[in-house]
């Protein structure tokens, strides 16, 4: 899993029939100061995000297709399960990053 910010949306008129009613996310992945990396996939939405949120993306097929609950061989790898409000790093005495608009709680545990 990684934590990724949602940058657009993918259209696709024509496409494997395991895509039917499901939209598609371009998802850039984050840093934990927020920060895009060089890498993005792109990933069914099961949670109703939208461009601008971060998101928890499990980025394994297996799993991916369980939660989709999909034919087991469909082709997909990325699903965004969840829409991030906060990451607490309790071990870091920063207070928060304001760097990148993604509230990462930082201080003594």
């Amino acid at each position: 899993m990684y934590i990724g910010q949602v940058a657009g949306t993918v259209v696709a008129t024509i496409k494997h029939h395991m895509f039917a009613g499901h939209k598609l996310l371009l998802v850039e992945r984050l840093d934990l100061d927020g920060s895009v990396l060089p890498r993005y996939d792109i990933a069914v939405d099961s949670v109703q995000a939208g461009v601008g949120d971060r998101v928890l993306v499990l980025d394994e097929g297996n799993s991916a297709r369980q939660v989709l609950k999909v034919e087991p061989w469909g082709p997909v790898r990325a699903v965004i399960v969840g829409v991030i409000d906060e990451v607490d790093l309790p071990h870091d005495k920063s207070s928060f990053s304001e760097k990148s608009g993604l509230s990462v709680a930082r201080g003594a545990a």
